[in-house]
C-alpha cells in the first residue's frame, strides 16, 4: 500500500536516479513526519475555528505558562521567550486573557518593576478543557499503531534527537 509521500519519493528517486547522496528512506521519513505535524496544526487551529472568545493563540499562550519550567507563574518576558514571541507581542496576548480573566498580572512584591502572570482557575480550567481535547486529536492521529509499534517510533526517535543533541 502506498501514501502521498511514496508518489513524492518515487518523483524525486527517478530525478536523483544519478544521485548517490539522495537516500529515498531518508526523504520519506523526513516528509512523513512533517505531514503528520501539518496535519495536527491544521487539526489545532480548526479546534478554534470561529471562536474569537478562545483563540488558538490565547490557548498557546496559556499553555506556555501552564507547562514552563516555573510553578504556574511566569514574568512576560519568561512567556514570551518560552512562546518564542516578541515581548510586545506577548503583552497583548496577556491583556486578553487579563481581560477573559484567565491570567492575573500582579506586581512582584520583591521587586516592583517585574511584573507575575498566573493563571486563575478559570484559565486552569479552560486550559484543561482544550489540552484534553487535543490530546485526543493527538491519540487519533497515532491510532494506526499499536502500543508496541508506538513506544518503538518513540525509541527510533528519541535516538535521532539524542544525536542531534536535543
Amino acid at each position: 500500500m502506498e501514501d502521498s509521500v511514496d508518489q513524492h519519493v518515487a518523483r524525486w528517486s527517478a530525478f536523483w536516479k544519478d544521485e548517490p547522496a539522495f537516500d529515498p528512506d531518508v526523504e520519506g521519513a523526513l516528509i512523513r513526519m512533517i505531514h503528520i505535524q501539518r496535519r495536527l496544526r491544521r487539526e489545532d487551529a480548526a479546534a478554534f475555528a470561529g471562536s474569537e472568545d478562545f483563540t488558538l493563540q490565547d490557548y498557546k499562550t496559556l499553555h506556555v505558562l501552564m507547562v514552563q519550567p516555573w510553578p504556574t507563574e511566569a514574568t512576560p518576558a519568561q512567556l514570551a521567550e518560552a512562546a518564542s514571541v516578541t515581548r510586545a507581542a506577548m503583552t497583548s496576548r496577556l491583556d486578553r486573557l487579563v481581560e477573559a480573566g484567565l491570567v492575573t498580572r500582579e506586581m512582584d512584591a520583591a521587586d516592583r518593576r517585574r511584573m507575575i502572570i498566573r493563571p486563575t482557575q478559570k484559565g486552569r480550567e479552560m486550559w484543561n478543557r482544550y489540552i484534553f481535547e487535543g490530546i485526543e486529536r493527538d491519540k487519533q492521529v497515532m491510532s494506526a499503531l499499536t502500543r508496541e509499534e508506538l513506544v518503538q517510533l518513540n525509541g527510533l526517535l528519541r535516538k535521532v534527537l539524542l544525536s542531534l543533541g536535543e
